[in-house]
């Protein structure tokens, strides 16, 4: 970190609230990534928003594990870090400045961010699949600056209004909400499904919590933490099964088999490993569906195509999310699904080498990490 970028965030207090605001408004704390493992801290302009923009001064940060393989890794599939980027996307804040052309914003209003931002001309928006938009600008993903940032600028159709009854945590979880949302519709969980879920970690336990919502009539949850499994029975998993890393995936499937009595209709992989998607074609049932959410690894992988051949399983992909951030939002202000009990770190921006390492070794049972860019955060 600069000098100045660390006389400013060493500041504490200012006595003028309007000194105060303009201090705010200059100060633009960033966490950039240079390269693997290289994240830096340091001042970047404030871009003032185009005409259908708003300017936010972002509050809550989420830490996702793609943010985790882009640091400690330098890629996510085939998505590599060439250039400085700013990750962060499971965003919510509150409106500094609104564009000329924007009525459905103002200043003051808490909003939760959704980042995906698609071009609405091509074949897959005109077809109302923007989330497979072939210019689709999604922030933090390596390409496209996120919002690890005191401030940051987007569209204001992308930002929905939280209800005052709705914290800005929760705010910052519509996002992975809405991937589980539409990892679920892409399964087809309704009611009366059977579904498994590789994975007890943030996205595994929210895609629990989806389920539950959409009716599914049991779920069985895997993952190599008893922590987390725990967890997850807490929030209604039926059944909780341990795999270990060094596992093969006839014995997991052995493993699983036994606790449920017969296999999945619907597997949900939340991880993404070589492991957990060949665990998928042993462990679904004929005519059942595998939907792959999460890419734990490189662009290749080495799995038993064949079963799915042999035994008519459906394999889906599931990119982001469409047309579910409205959802999510109905779901938590509802009170539907209860995201609280899966928010258990906090850290300022300035100690977001701190907040990574946490969610990386999972300290203290971590599960979802939060960041509070916002200077005047009090824990």
């Amino acid at each position: 970190m600069s000098d100045r970028s660390s006389a400013i965030a060493s500041e504490l207090f200012v006595p003028h609230q309007t000194l105060l605001l303009e201090m705010q408004a200059e100060d633009n704390l960033t966490a950039v990534l240079y390269g693997v493992g290289d994240l830096r801290l340091e001042q970047r302009p404030i871009r003032e928003p185009e005409d259908d923009e708003v300017l936010l001064k972002i509050d809550v940060v989420g830490i996702c594990g793609s943010d985790l393989q882009f640091i400690y890794n330098g890629y996510i599939g085939s998505l590599t870090v060439d250039k400085p980027v700013v990750l962060g996307h499971e965003v919510s804040g509150t409106v500094w400045k609104v564009g000329r052309m924007v009525k459905n914003l103002k200043r003051g209003n808490r909003v939760a961010v959704d980042p995906g931002v698609e071009c609405a001309k091509c074949r897959y928006c005109r077809e109302g699949r923007g989330n497979l938009c072939i210019n689709s600008m999604f922030a933090g993903a390596a390409k496209v600056d996120g919002c690890l940032s005191r401030f940051y600028t987007h569209p204001a159709n992308d930002c929905y209004k939280l209800p005052d009854h709705v914290s800005l945590e929760e705010g910052a979880f519509l996002e992975l909400i809405s991937v589980g949302i539409h990892a679920c519709k892409r399964g087809g969980v309704g009611f009366g499904s059977v579904v498994l879920i590789q994975g007890s970690g943030s996205l595994g336990l929210v895609t629990l919590l989806v389920c539950r919502a959409f009716g599914a009539s049991k779920v069985i949850m895997t993952d190599y933490l008893q922590s987390r499994l725990d967890k997850a029975k807490e929030l209604g998993a039926d059944l909780i099964v341990q795999v270990h890393p060094n596992d093969i995936a006839e014995v997991v499937n052995h493993r699983i088999i036994s606790a449920l009595g017969h296999h999945a209709s619907i597997c949900i992989d939340c991880v993404g490993t070589e492991l957990t998607m060949s665990l998928a074609l042993k462990v679904t049932a004929s005519g059942g569906i595998i939907v792959l959410v999460a890419v734990g690894g490189g662009p290749t992988v080495k799995i038993p195509i064949t079963e799915a051949v042999i035994r008519e399983i459906d394999i889906r992909g599931a990119r982001h999310y469409i047309n579910s951030y409205s959802i999510a939002l109905d779901m938590v202000a509802s009170g539907t699904i209860d995201v609280k009990p899966l928010i258990t770190h906090h850290y300022r921006l300035e100690e977001i080498l701190k907040a990574l390492n946490t969610s990386r070794t999972r300290e203290g049972d971590a599960i979802k990490v939060f960041v509070h860019t916002n200077r005047d955060w009090v824990c």
